[in-house]
């Protein structure tokens, strides 16, 4: 017997992927105003501003923060410090059709890091689910036209969305290991709270190693201030939000399948900025994608 995905947790890792991919518009968007890791300090700055209200108790002494402080420090390294930064970071220099194609791959990191280092099987239908996804992303990369896939050329951003990729896979099997006590992971605001403090150090000194060995400058102004707004409103506190209490409710390795919905979104928003219709390739994409995210998520009930 088969247990389909709940719609609420459906729900909880879909908003993630769209955020995300307007996350990759405005990075792509506001590279000339700013270095690509400063901007991911910056957003962090303002998301910590954000969920101070909410999440101020997390500093107390007996909030589990301090206890659990090795834990946290190792989150915020993979979540807040590396992710976004080396995403940023390989939009400098790669192309988006080579960005999205890479990280497409996040599945296939969610099923090996589980089966080697988290001892959690690999099931065909994750198998199958895995096939049916990266095909759908690679028919929105191509547009429906196969051979310029065969056209793709790696340059080193390609290699810095690898290791993003790779860093977000190990942070969310990190998430269903539940070593803090029950109360903080249950605040949503205080579990993302006690891994920004300790990401902003992280984000903090990668910022700084960034002023100092390239030419880094600022541009401020009005569509900056709006970019970082959206990218630490969005991306980074709801997003998180969603993801998290998403990867504990369906786990990893189906959550990673939904990732692969940024891609096709970001396809849909760059078609709607530059006022284009959605192609009959969009609508085959997202029965792909939906259908390997289907597949996947049916798990035996009794093993």
């Amino acid at each position: 017997m088969t247990q389909p995905l709940a719609l609420r947790t459906a729900l909880l890792l879909t908003i993630p992927p769209l955020l995300w991919a307007g996350n990759a518009v405005v990075g792509r968007l506001v590279g000339p105003l700013v270095p690509p890791i400063t901007l991911n300090f910056l957003r962090w700055i303002v998301a910590f501003f954000i969920l101070l209200p909410l999440a101020y108790p997390v500093f107390r002494s007996g909030s589990g923060l301090w206890s659990h402080w090795r834990r946290f420090a190792v989150l915020s390294l993979l979540g807040v410090g590396c992710y976004n930064a080396l995403q940023y970071l390989a939009l400098q220099t790669s192309t988006p059709l080579n960005v999205t194609l890479v990280a497409s791959s996040t599945p296939v990191f969610m099923l090996v890091l589980g089966a080697l280092f988290f001892k959690a099987p690999v099931r065909r239908p994750q198998v199958a689910g895995a096939l049916l996804s990266i095909s759908g992303v690679a028919v929105v990369l191509s547009r429906g036209e196969w051979a310029q896939l065969l056209q793709v050329q790696f340059v080193p951003g390609d290699l810095y969305i690898l290791l993003a990729t790779a860093c977000w896979s190990l942070y969310s099997w990190l998430l269903t290991r539940r070593a803090e006590p029950e109360a903080l992971r249950q605040n949503w605001s205080a579990f993302l709270m006690a891994q920004v403090i300790f990401g902003l150090g992280w984000s903090g000194a990668f910022s700084a190693a960034e002023w100092a060995w390239t030419d880094a400058h600022i541009t401020w102004g009005w569509p900056l201030l709006s970019a970082l707004a959206f990218v630490a409103v969005g991306p980074a506190v709801l997003a998180y939000r969603c993801w998290g209490e998403g990867v504990q409710l369906a786990g990893p390795a189906v959550a990673g399948f939904f990732s692969n919905l940024t891609p096709l979104f970001a396809a849909l928003l760059s078609a709607a900025f530059l006022g284009e219709l959605p192609h009959p390739y969009h609508v085959l994409a997202f029965a792909l994608i939906v259908g390997g995210i289907v597949v996947s998520s049916r798990r035996l009930a009794n093993h």
